[in-house]
């Protein structure tokens, strides 16, 4: 089937109130976990690497894996490159053949944000990727190593998301509603009023990033609120680890291998339960299209479920292709910023 953007997938998800899960891949282990829970309920599936998992994985490495493993795929594939935080990891991310990115500057003032980001949108949009970004500040750690309790000085703004969105271009937004990246310190209280208001003032598919820890019946409910894509790793992270080290207590002749083999299995599951919940099992089987940005209709199992499968090129995404002038202005300005350390 080979990778998609996420456009499609999100379109369809509003289309049938679901949420696609967004599971960071650190080596193979967790990638075969992922994408065997996926074609088991027959779910799309998005794969992320974020930026701050870069020194446990290479991505030029790792990249060619999951393009083979998607190209084999029965279910729809996204690589997502997850809170990149410069042009600069952007554009790896891009010549590494990555089908979305995320360019997260909500750290920054307001202003510098749209700029910053209105300019990734057009770099990625012009090559057929998807693009999200954020705005708010979603507390806590990527890494998942500490807990953390959100702020309510930090949550979007709903007037500010929707300046953000008209001016950027964006096709998914991150939001900051009660929800933290790693684990919580308490229980999460999720601001369901607020998703329902961004939601309906944005039109855009809402991100929540910081799944660890959230109850299911949260979970659902944000989903009825508007929340299409779900980030979920730490909680997956620390439930592998557990099994391996309660594999290491109880056998005394435990080997690399079979601890691979555990966590890949952990993995499987953990992101099994969670698409259940997020209501994207058995998506594949639903009405639509979700098709590859440069394959085949007839491998995707949503498109022969409809009663008139689309050609292939009408799968593809429409992208605006850019004048020469327009290109050399972008690559222009990102190398400016690159070199400036920007």
């Amino acid at each position: 089937m080979g990778l998609v953007n996420t456009i499609e997938l999100l379109d369809h998800a509003e289309k049938h109130s679901y949420a696609i899960g967004a599971f960071n891949v650190i080596n193979l282990e967790f990638l075969n976990g992922i994408l065997e829970a996926a074609e088991t309920v027959h779910s799309p599936v998005i794969i992320n690497i974020a930026e701050v998992h870069f020194s446990y994985v290479y991505i030029e490495q790792i990249t060619p894996a999951i393009k083979y493993m998607a190209e084999n795929a029965r279910v729809p594939v996204v690589l997502n490159l997850d809170h990149g935080m410069s042009f600069e990891t952007v554009v790896r991310a891009l010549r590494c053949g990555f089908s979305s990115v995320m360019y997260d500057a909500s750290k920054k003032p307001l202003e510098q944000n749209i700029e910053e980001t209105r300019l990734v949108v057009k770099m990625a949009h012009s090559v057929g990727v998807s693009v999200e970004a954020e705005i708010g500040q979603v507390g806590g750690a990527e890494g998942g190593r500490k807990t953390a309790r959100a702020r309510k000085e930090f949550f979007t703004n709903p007037e500010e998301a929707e300046r953000f969105v008209a001016e950027t271009g964006i096709d998914a937004l991150a939001v900051s509603v009660g929800n933290v990246h790693g684990f919580y310190e308490g229980e999460p209280e999720l601001d369901f009023e607020l998703i329902s208001e961004l939601k309906r003032l944005t039109g855009i598919p809402l991100v929540l990033h910081g799944g660890s820890g959230i109850s299911d019946d949260d979970f659902r409910q944000a989903v009825k609120c508007g929340i299409r894509k779900i980030n979920f790793f730490t909680e997956l992270s620390k439930m592998a680890t557990d099994r391996m080290k309660e594999l290491l207590e109880t056998s005394g002749d435990t080997l690399i291998p079979d601890l691979l083999k555990e966590a890949k299995n952990t993995i499987r599951n953990v992101v099994r339960g969670r698409m259940e919940v997020f209501g994207s099992a058995q998506a594949c089987s639903l009405p639509g299209n979700i098709c590859p940005t440069g394959g085949s209709c007839v491998t995707c199992s949503v498109c022969e479920s409809s009663p008139e499968p689309k050609p292939a090129s009408s799968c593809q995404k429409k992208t605006s292709p850019l004048s020469n002038d327009e290109i050399t202005d972008i690559v222009s300005r990102v190398v400016s910023r690159i070199i400036k350390g920007v």
